[in-house]
């Protein structure tokens, strides 16, 4: 950790930067700028296509040139954007003369004023923000996510045949698989990717109230609707809200945050339960013997991993609620709120991938401990009386459920003998009681 993330405000740019480091490329001020360059030349390049006879119509090779701008984009150039900002104290605008510039390097000065033509900032920002979002939901949130899922799969199945108490109200209840739980959790969230992947990366554009004035009064033969819709859809890859007024109304993107929330909201429940099940002794954790787990008590291995993933998700959460609250509200045709709000889109995203990555490492760490599960199944037969009376509920035995609640509802310590006991005294066939007998609580765990 160098000096700059020591300084760091935030831990997600501080203590947690080496698993935030790659969102940095699509939420960094640097990232904004870049893409914000990109929909400037792609915009130009799409005039250019139309053709205006005012602009020329570039070869391959002169757009290949132009959109080496943005793919060529440094830190330098994006310095030099501040420093223009510095002066027009606009970032948008800054970003329209940064392009200028470039333009007059490559011979085209006679066509710059054909950047930003007709546009207004939301135009460039809400494209390239849903631009930014989408590539590092694709690049990074769901590569992630299916490290995730993926660990999960293989320990559902590893342990798809272990037999474990399950536990209601947190009382010992019906047994269960363990597989079979985390499996749980394994389709919850799948389910819940399903409807994130339903949600379009939607962008507006449309000029300073969302009607394409400028561009209509400038060429009125020319049909903008089509050109917008062209260019955010096929250009852009991204899906055109309309009508809309200044702004981006923001309620697909909001859909996206709460999905995200609904899929961390699945993980805390995940890291809840491994946490409680390492607490039960259900499952130990391989030791790292330089690694201290309490600096008073030595034999200690705390569950660490879910606790950060937990507090992690917590906070992502509470600023994804915020996003999705705030986002698709303004005032009349635009006010300025949404604008300090989206610069934060990173900061939860970055607090779920530093959640991600604790639950998997966590989950790696993982040592079954089957003999406690034996332990707890073989000290609680008072679990197997819902079989029991089931069957003789099939059977027509008269008052089943109250004959085992009159067994199990005491004090008395219920086990096996105890069981086999109560199976002896009923007045039922040797082939019945033969049934129930071979009835325990590590082979009643159902389907």
């Amino acid at each position: 950790m160098n000096a700059f993330n020591l300084d760091a405000i935030s831990p997600i740019d501080g203590r947690y930067s080496a698993k935030t480091l790659e969102l940095k490329t699509y939420f960094s001020e640097a990232a904004l700028i870049r893409y914000r360059v990109q929909v400037e030349i792609e915009y130009f390049i799409a005039l250019c296509e139309i053709p205006l006879e005012q602009l020329p119509v570039l070869d391959e090779s002169q757009k290949e040139d132009l959109r080496s701008v943005y793919h060529n984009f440094s830190t330098e150039d994006a310095a030099k954007v501040k420093e223009i900002e510095a002066t027009t104290n606009h970032d948008v605008k800054a970003v329209e003369y940064f392009v200028k510039s470039q333009l007059e390097r490559k011979g085209l000065d006679a066509h710059k004023e054909f950047i930003h033509f007709g546009l207004t900032s939301q135009d460039i920002n809400n494209t390239a923000i849903p631009l930014s979002l989408r590539s590092a939901m694709n690049d990074v949130y769901v590569p992630q996510y299916l490290s995730l899922t993926d660990t999960l799969s293989l320990l559902a199945k590893q342990w798809e045949d272990v037999p474990m108490l399950a536990y209601t109200h947190g009382q010992p209840a019906s047994p269960t698989r363990l597989g079979k739980e985390i499996n749980v959790f394994v389709k919850r969230l799948a389910e819940q990717f399903n409807l994130l992947n339903d949600i379009p990366s939607a962008a507006k554009f449309g000029g300073a109230t969302g009607n394409l004035n400028a561009h209509h009064v400038a060429y009125p033969e020319i049909d903008w609707q089509d050109f917008a819709n062209s260019f955010v859809q096929e250009k852009l890859g991204l899906y055109r809200s309309f009508p809309t007024t200044q702004i981006e109304h923001y309620d697909h993107m909001a859909a996206l945050f709460d999905a995200l929330k609904r899929i961390n909201t699945v993980l805390i429940d995940l890291n809840r339960d491994i946490w409680s099940y390492i607490s039960m002794n259900y499952f130990k954790q391989k030791i790292n013997k330089n690694e201290i787990g309490s600096s008073a008590m030595p034999h200690k291995v705390n569950p660490i991993d879910f606790e950060n993933a937990e507090g992690n998700l917590g906070l992502a959460n509470a600023l994804f609620a915020h996003l999705a609250a705030k986002l698709p509200v303004s005032r009349l045709q635009r006010d300025l709120t949404d604008s300090t709000v989206l610069r934060n889109i990173g900061v939860p995203i970055a607090h779920t991938m530093i959640a991600f990555k604790s639950t998997i490492k966590g989950l790696n760490k993982l040592v079954l401990n089957e003999a406690k599960l034996k332990q707890d199944l073989e000290g609680n037969w008072a679990v197997v009386a819902e079989a029991i009376q089931t069957i003789l509920r099939r059977e027509g035995y008269p008052n089943p459920y109250e004959s085992l609640k009159a067994l199990t509802r005491t004090n008395s310590i219920i086990d096996k003998d105890a069981i086999q006991r109560f199976i002896a005294s009923l007045d039922i066939s040797k082939e019945l009681k033969k049934e129930l007998s071979a009835i325990t609580p590590s082979n009643y765990t159902g389907i």
